[in-house]
Parts: structure tokens; sequence; C-alpha cells
């Protein structure tokens, strides 16, 4: 007899029908009858596979409304385009404006992002923050924090990794591995220049945490600035990125009429000076001018609208990717991406010294 074939083959398998999407390869492979390394080989592309087998593996997948994910393609020992960012935060402006970024390049590259949150204790030896990464260890780690910076210390050298980073002391710039920054120290310098040129005769400062040094770059510019220009160096005044601690810190600020110009760490802090300020009866800019840094979207729309430093956390965030991009497939090296410089955004909320 002829024609009759094999009825164990592939070819000549039912095809199951259309119902709930599968998830994953195991399903697929559950439902075409074949094991899931043969799965991964058909959905790679990869030879050694008979015709029958592919065409049958190929319909199950249209017919279970499977999208293969990058892990999956991956088991059949080909690249992982998939990248872990470790921060320590997600919410705030600065964060939250980064992970666009690099979401977005990423995206553009075909690549999935994971996002693994550091918890201040986090444990960040070796092992503990390599189990966070995704197959094919790569990652970009925030590290604006000192659990980013534990965690970015903590990767082994031969790891795909790059660190977004705050801006290094003079001297003791990064090696070893692609970091970026932006160079909020003279963003600082700027902001406090700006104020003492329109007549204050020194400028107070509201400062968010720094990640590895006594002083963050941003509280080293507005030193740098008050001692190049001969004035007084107040006391920094501690805060974290929260407006509720913006407006703690201010309070006693605001409360001294001789107190005429307020530098804040963020845009958040900033929010809290302008509320204290109006409870202790101080007209912003009449006789009190705020700075803040950032530019946060809501900025340009409290009243008064807030002037502040413009920085290209978004821009970070792609050169991060475009570096690690880099790392992971060399054979595509691309130049590397360009930030913005930080820019000072003028609005209603500074003005000249009161008299």
């Amino acid at each position: 007899m002829t024609g009759s074939g094999n009825i164990n083959s592939a070819a000549s398998r039912t095809v199951p029908d259309r119902g709930p999407a599968a998830t994953s390869i195991w399903e697929v492979a559950r439902a075409a009858g074949v094991s899931h390394q043969t799965v991964s080989r058909v959905i790679n592309g990869k030879p050694h596979v008979k015709a029958e087998t592919r065409a049958l593996v190929l319909a199950t997948i249209e017919q279970l409304g499977f999208t293969p994910n990058k892990a999956a393609q991956a088991l059949a020992g080909g690249p992982v385009r998939a990248v872990t960012v470790l921060t320590t935060k997600t919410a705030e402006y600065g964060y939250a404006a980064a992970l666009r970024g690099i979401e977005e390049a990423a995206r553009a590259a075909r690549f999935t992002v994971g996002i693994s949150v550091l918890e201040p204790d986090a444990a960040t030896g070796t092992q503990d923050v390599i189990e966070r990464l995704a197959a094919g260890r790569a990652a970009i780690v925030i590290a604006f924090e000192a659990a980013g910076v534990r965690a970015l210390d903590a990767l082994p050298q031969d790891l795909p990794v790059v660190g977004i980073i705050e801006r290094p002391a003079t001297g003791n710039l990064p090696d070893g591995r692609p970091q970026v920054w932006i160079d909020d120290r003279e963003a600082a310098s700027r902001a406090t220049r700006h104020l003492l040129g329109l007549g204050h005769q020194t400028v107070h400062y509201l400062s968010i945490p720094s990640s590895t040094q006594k002083l963050s770059q941003r509280t080293r510019g507005w030193r740098d600035a008050l001692t190049a220009a001969g004035r007084p160096v107040p006391q920094q005044h501690a805060a974290d990125w929260t407006p509720r601690s913006g407006y703690r810190a201010a309070r006693e600020l605001v409360a001294d009429p001789g107190i005429t110009a307020i530098l804040a760490g963020n845009d958040d802090l900033a929010l809290g000076v302008l509320r204290a300020a109006r409870e202790a009866g101080r007209d912003v800019p009449g006789d009190l001018s705020v700075i803040g840094f950032d530019d946060a979207p809501q900025s340009a729309y409290l009243a008064p609208a807030l002037t502040t430093v413009r920085l290209d956390f978004e821009g970070l965030g792609r050169a991060s990717f475009g570096l690690l991009h880099n790392l992971l497939e060399p054979a595509n090296l691309q130049p590397p991406a360009a930030w913005d410089e930080p820019e000072l955004i003028l609005r209603e909320s500074s003005g000249p010294a009161p008299r």
C-alpha cells in the first residue's frame, strides 16, 4: 500500500483548535507533541528540524496565538535581547525620566526591559545582585543613591553593565565599565551665580542625598559659586527628595526676612519651599527667590511658575542603553548617543533681591 504514511509522523498530527492564547513555548510544545527545544529551534529559525515538524510547530503557534518572547528564543542558544534596570526608585522625576529613555531606546532595538527595585537595605553581594538579572545578565544600574552604587560595584566586570551615576569628583573618574552622568555641579554653580547676579547677597541650599560622597555634586557647585564670588556660604540644609521634606526644611529659612534666595536640590523640594513661603507671608519672587532642579513637568504650572535647571534624564537613559547595546552587539557598533547639557529655565519664582 502506498500513500498511507506513518500515522505517528508530525505532519499527520491534528493542530489544536484556537483557545486561550498560549503563554509559553512549553504549551506550544505540549499541543504539538514535540519538545520545547524543538519549538525554540523553529522560533529562532535554526536548522536540523524536519520540514513537516517545522510546519506543525508554526501552525500550532498560529492556532494558539502564541507570541514568542525573547527569553524563549534564547533557549536555542541565541542571544537574549533583554536588559534589567536596577534602581532604588521609579516614581521620582529623574529616575522615571531615565527609565523612559532606556525603555524607548531598548524598544527601538527590539530589546525587552525589566526593572528590579533596590530597597535601601537590600543585600548587594555579588550573587544577590546577579540573581536580580534576567537571562543574559545585561544590566543598567541607576546609581544616584548608595544602594545603587553598591549594586553597581558588586556586578562582575565581565558582565555587560552600564552605570548611570552622579558626576564623579574631579580626579576620581570611573573606569572599568561604561558610565554616564550629567554635570549637575556646573549646573548648580550656574543657578547660584544667576541669583547672585540678581543682587542677592548669598544663596541658601536645600540638599538632596548624595550617592557616594559626603557632599553631592549639586552641593559642591553651589559652594563653588559662593566661594568664587567671595560671598558667605551658609550651612546647607539636608532634605530628601519629597515636597514634604522641602517644606519642613524651609519653614525656618523663610521665617528669616534676611534670607532672600533659596536653591533647592530638586523641584519637589522647591515645591515645599513655595508652600512654606506662602504660609510665612513671603512673596515669591518679590522678597524671596526660589530655584529648583530637574524641570519636572509640573514646574511650569506652579503659581508662581518655577525657575529651575532642566536636566536631560531621558537622554541619559537613551545613552546608557546605547552603550549597553554596543557591548552586547559590537558588530552593530553605533556612535555614543549624546544628551543635552543642563539648562537654566527662567520663570516667575526668581527675581531681583528686595531693597
